[in-house]
């Protein structure tokens, strides 16, 4: 039987564009499958909403998260791709973040470079950390995954401008081990050339 992050590395690899609706619990979840979509995603907005009637804004644990997961993940038999928010703090938290979301039944987990407390990635006022420390988080999921935790990683960013986009682009190509990043909120200067050819994940 194939893994559920196989499964999502083979429905990244084919040619149609994937719909996702996002779950906050296992009955979302469900229904999202009886849909007929493929994956679903679990929105860190959304579980936050569900269990603590708060925002996104870092108020919501690791461990709130990786309960609510697994229970979703044992609901449906579609891959499942969670909110690790900006990885719950240092590098050596993030390598906990992700290996814990793999044992959840997790097929990918999302880290992004915000500041922490994060913010949604659809609001105003976010902030990133340093290139260095996005490195460093994306470095330590990787070596999490490396180690064992089989589940695909995605890095977006919530850098801006297009200037700061370009920087943040040609940093995460420099890393040869994770190439490919995920944009957040682009605006209509974006230019289609600068997406990557290959999924974005690693």
């Amino acid at each position: 039987m194939k893994s559920s992050s196989n499964r999502l590395r083979e429905l990244l690899q084919g040619p149609e564009l994937l719909l996702m609706p996002c779950c906050f619990d296992a009955l979302s979840a469900r229904l999202i499958q009886q849909a007929g979509f493929p994956l679903t995603f679990m929105s860190g907005f959304a579980v936050s909403a569900a269990r603590l009637a708060l925002p996104d804004t870092g108020l919501i644990s690791y461990a709130e998260m990786v309960e609510q997961g697994r229970n979703i993940c044992a609901a449906v038999s579609i891959p499942v791709i969670g909110d690790g928010d900006t990885g719950y703090g240092n590098p050596a938290n993030v390598k906990r973040t992700v290996h814990g979301y793999a044992q959840s039944g997790f097929a990918g987990i999302m880290v992004e470079d915000q500041l922490a407390p994060k913010r949604c990635g659809h609001t105003q006022g976010k902030e990133v950390v340093e290139r260095r420390e996005a490195q460093q988080r994306q470095q330590a999921a990787l070596d999490a995954r490396d180690e064992g935790a089989d589940i695909l990683v995605m890095a977006p960013s919530s850098r801006a401008s297009m200037a700061a986009w370009r920087r943040c682009w040609a940093s995460r190509r420099s890393t040869t081990s994770f190439p490919w990043v995920c944009p957040q909120r682009l605006g209509a200067s974006w230019s289609s050339t600068m997406m990557p050819a290959k999924p974005l994940w690693a």
